[in-house]
């Protein structure tokens, strides 16, 4: 992943995380919140904290996709698909680009587990968020010598985040190599974040403070005031090497 465009995007001190704000524009989001929304209510599957649809096909147990075509919305316009795919992110991925999404909703106080997204993917995965923001932790799981409780007992993880950042509406985040191989990721249960800056140490340290481009969110940021969660739509999307049936992605 050497591409220029791509490189300027990295978060400092985080050689695998890229952070692209205003990936799509306000008008392409209100758009595909809309079409998220008309969508049939068969595409909804519920889990017990969230909702979600899934794009591109489903994936087996042994870890194949049985690939359909991607929503026109999507793959068409405003095209996220390319779009993600000329970042140069996939340009060492099966495919060249993600053929899989899974589109989760989130509504304020929800979130997600500390957890990995697994082998069945290449090791990349973009993440556009949609509607609302949201605090993205990184964490690791704890070493024996660091907690001699974990041998014989499963991997145990440290809580303590080894990164974490903020992901403003419309932004896309990318996490690939260590990040995505050995880390874990989640978003807290939280209605509201408080995000540490110059004037104020207090809330969460964000490693992406100086590339957040939302204005109303800086300003809250540099008045102490907290940042209070809507709806959120994340558009999780990945690349699956092993496709069974015939393609329709690019």
């Amino acid at each position: 992943m050497e591409d220029q465009e791509l490189s300027k995007h990295r978060l400092p001190q985080c050689d695998d995380i890229f952070y692209f704000p205003n990936f799509i524009t306000e008008g392409e989001e209100t758009y595909l919140i809309r079409k998220i929304n008309d969508s049939p209510q068969p595409m909804w599957r519920k889990l017990v904290n969230r909702r979600l649809q899934i794009w591109g096909g489903d994936i087996t147990m042994k870890g194949t996709l049985v690939s359909q075509p991607f929503p026109a919305f999507i793959d068409q316009y405003p095209d996220i698909i390319s779009r993600i795919k000329a970042t140069g992110a996939f340009d060492q991925s099966p495919h060249k680009a993600p053929n899989h999404v899974i589109m989760n909703e989130y509504l304020p106080g929800q979130g997600i587990m500390p957890h990995e997204d697994g082998p069945r993917y290449h090791p990349v995965v973009a993440t556009l968020s949609l509607g609302s923001h949201a605090v993205f932790h990184y964490y690791q799981y704890h070493s024996e010598s660091d907690d001699p409780a974990v041998s014989g007992h499963g991997k145990a993880i440290n809580m303590t985040p080894v990164s974490s950042v903020l992901l403003e509406p419309r932004s896309l985040i990318i996490s690939s190599g260590a990040m995505y191989l050995s880390h874990l990721h989640g978003i807290e249960e939280v209605v509201e974040d408080v995000i540490a800056s110059d004037g104020n140490s207090s809330g969460v340290t964000i490693s992406n403070l100086t590339q957040l481009e939302d204005a109303q969110i800086k300003r809250h940021i540099s008045e102490g005031r907290p940042l209070k969660r809507g709806v959120r739509y994340s558009l999780t999307c990945r690349d699956v090497g092993r496709v069974s049936g015939l393609s329709t992605h690019r």
